[in-house]
């Protein structure tokens, strides 16, 4: 789904696109998406995985970089000598799992686009019930579980939960599902979280800064430069303009952005579209590594890929945070 545009932040409150009939009449659902979500965080009893899970989540609904900063957090165990994996709800894929990510034999169609990359660089399952993945991670052999998203899920009982918050679009206009991009009450989410990960240049939101949370800074940096010459970018994540904005930093060519919603499926006329389009401008398709896991083989012949990383401000304060957990292993 592609964000409405009154989700945006800083619009003028009666102004049209802020669409204040539309905000009013979506209130009850909103009031009762966020009732629910409360009650289902209040009357779960959360199952022990028999490992450390380390849940990454968010606010938000997408584009904040929790997969990146999945990877980031899975390499960090995985070089002290830990079999550290990630979980993954397996969000878009038909296989409902718990299984563990080929990427030589799964599509995104099968797992979804975000486990499929994270396999791409470590080890990683998808399950769309929690703890019966967690347990099947933990008889493969798993040492450490780091879950990606699941927040608001509370099926699965965390060791630590870290909140990442896209410090240039941190809540969006405030409001709860479908009202705004809010999964939940920002302070009710922060109150259950050991720390904020503040991804991106920005301010510390005053809501993270009363809830007296460790704030680590980190961001999304290119693992290598954008090809030379004319580019034509497209995009369907939470926000696009993030990965557009991206390649002009790093120094792109950037003759066309096209962005598509998030998690869109590409269809035959959508690549025929994009083709078109940059032999007009004589220019190379280049989209971002999740985009790239939803293409077929054929769709992503000829596609460049624009891969980026998570890469935190201190290093020093991640080790210092998460070292807990290590040390609980070690003991």
């Amino acid at each position: 789904m592609r964000p409405p545009y009154f989700w945006t932040a800083g619009l003028e409150p009666g102004s049209r696109e802020a669409a204040p009939l539309t905000r009013a009449l979506l209130t009850p659902l909103a009031a009762l998406y966020s009732w629910g979500v409360t009650r289902k965080i209040r009357n779960a009893s959360p199952a022990r995985a028999g490992i450390p899970v380390i849940c990454i989540g968010n606010l938000t609904s997408g584009g904040a970089g929790k997969s990146p900063v999945v990877a980031a957090i899975r390499e960090h165990f995985t070089a002290k000598g830990l079999r550290a994996a990630s979980l993954s709800r397996g969000y878009g894929g038909r296989l409902g799992g718990p299984l563990k990510v080929d990427p030589g034999t799964h599509t995104a169609r099968d797992v979804g686009d975000e486990p499929l990359m994270l396999a791409a660089s470590g080890e990683s399952w998808i399950g769309a019930d929690r703890p019966a993945a967690a347990r099947a991670m933990t008889k493969a052999g798993a040492q450490l579980i780091i879950m990606d998203d699941g927040h608001q899920n509370p099926g699965l009982y965390k060791d630590m939960s870290l909140v990442v918050i896209d410090a240039e679009a941190p809540f969006g206009n405030g409001h709860i599902i479908p009202k705004g991009p809010l999964r939940e009450p920002v302070a009710a989410g922060l109150a259950r979280a050991d720390a904020v990960i503040l991804m991106g240049t920005g301010e510390i939101p005053e809501a993270v800064t009363s809830a007296g949370l460790t704030v680590l800074r980190a961001r999304l940096e290119p693992t290598a430069p954008p090809p030379a010459g004319p580019l034509v970018a497209f995009a369907g994540i939470g926000r696009p303009a993030k990965f557009f904005d991206g390649l002009r930093a790093a120094g792109a060519d950037l003759v066309e952005e096209v962005p598509f919603a998030d998690h869109h499926r590409y269809t035959a006329s959508d690549m025929t579209y994009l083709r078109h389009l940059a032999d007009e401008r004589q220019a190379t398709l280049i989209t971002t590594m999740k985009d790239h896991a939803r293409l077929s083989a054929e769709q992503g012949e000829s596609i460049r890929v624009f891969p980026v990383e998570a890469v935190f401000d201190d290093p020093d304060a991640l080790g210092s945070l998460l070292a807990p957990v290590y040390e609980g292993m070690s003991a």
